[in-house]
């Protein structure tokens, strides 16, 4: 169960910051100036830190979720 969460969180992490990524850069190319690119105003989530920090709660999941299972069979 806990296995499923990490890996449920892990997704949603991943799909959150490809598409931070996405309108980050679509939003470069709606803007008449490049303010907001080389200030970094406003202030957003880094999409290659949630997609990194995604795939590491999906590791985390796969991992309990094989150690749930390994011990739910020889309990």
């Amino acid at each position: 169960m806990l296995g499923a969460v990490f890996i449920s969180i892990g997704i949603g992490t991943i799909i959150w910051g490809k598409r931070e990524e996405k309108n980050y850069y679509d939003s470069l190319t709606d803007r008449k100036d490049l303010r907001e690119y080389f200030e970094h105003w406003p202030m957003r989530p880094q999409p290659g830190a949630l997609k990194i920090g995604g795939w590491l709660a999906l590791a985390v999941g796969i991992i309990i979720a094989l150690i749930g299972g390994v011990l739910g069979m020889g309990g």
